[in-house]
């Protein structure tokens, strides 16, 4: 299994990065790659396609229905609608209650049924429910969030040894709380967001993590990897890795756009 970092910006675009969006891939026992896309932020639909076709993709997970997660939803479904080559299948994506409503907020579109049901088919997050795409598992994980967003747990078999699985964690936006510690136990990367600094934001909870709260989930989780993402343009990434490393002895990379991690 395969993570290719599309987006890390945190709550806007910044002068290098689109906001978030997320590709893991991995490849089936006949070959064929299949590819999910976790959210897909402000600006991100543009270096999405230096990654591969995005006809090709497979499913989308949306961890909430904020802008800079969701907002190049309505692009998307342009370039899928327009596209010389003819129509494409319609494509699975999985969100919080609201995600139909939220997209054709986005799109401004007057034709209902050419968004939700022509390009998109909108299914609601169910912790009790994983969600299977081809070798790769999801399981949605409540966070501790603003409004209500779901973490993802994608479990896929290893890319040096396809028969040993291997799990990566994706945050979404998140406070410190049991779904966030559920999400990363045991997981191979944490792929975990930081958009708050110490001692600067401390009196705003329920929103976003910071790096030391990251690595604390991280930490306490036993997870091998930790992958800090959603810094916003205004934050210095060595201050939160150095937060990171404070609380964590494990591995601590920063997200940059176009990174790619092997697991």
């Amino acid at each position: 299994m395969r993570l290719v970092v599309v987006g890390c910006a945190g709550s806007f675009p910044s002068p290098g990065s689109a906001c978030s969006a997320y590709l893991v891939q991995a490849d089936d026992g006949a070959g064929r790659t299949w590819t999910v896309l976790l959210d897909l932020g402000n600006g991100a639909l543009g270096p999405l396609q230096r990654y591969g076709d995005v006809a090709a993709l497979d499913a989308i997970g949306l961890s909430h229905l904020h802008a800079d997660h969701v907002a190049d939803m309505a692009v998307l479904s342009v370039a899928r609608r327009y596209r010389p080559a003819g129509a494409l299948p319609v494509l699975p994506v999985w969100g919080p209650a609201g995600t139909a409503a939220r997209l054709l907020e986005l799109s401004g579109d007057d034709d209902p049924a050419a968004l939700t049901d022509g390009q998109f088919e909108v299914h609601e997050w169910d912790p009790s429910f994983p969600v299977a795409v081809g070798p790769l598992t999801l399981t949605p994980v409540r966070m501790n969030h603003s409004v209500p967003c779901f973490g993802v747990r994608v479990t896929g078999p290893s890319e040096g040894d396809p028969t040993r699985s291997v799990t990566i964690a994706y945050t979404g936006d998140t406070d410190s709380g049991p779904g966030l510690d559920a999400l990363a136990s045991d997981v191979d990367l944490l792929l975990a967001e930081a958009a708050f600094q110490q001692g600067r934001d401390d009196a705003y909870r329920g929103i976003h993590l910071t790096a030391r709260r990251a690595a604390e989930a991280a930490a306490g989780g036993g997870a091998r990897h930790l992958v800090l993402t959603h810094l916003p343009a205004w934050n210095d990434p060595l201050i939160a890795e150095a937060e990171a490393r404070s609380a964590y002895d494990g591995l601590t990379t920063l997200a940059t756009p176009g990174a790619r991690f092997l697991l």
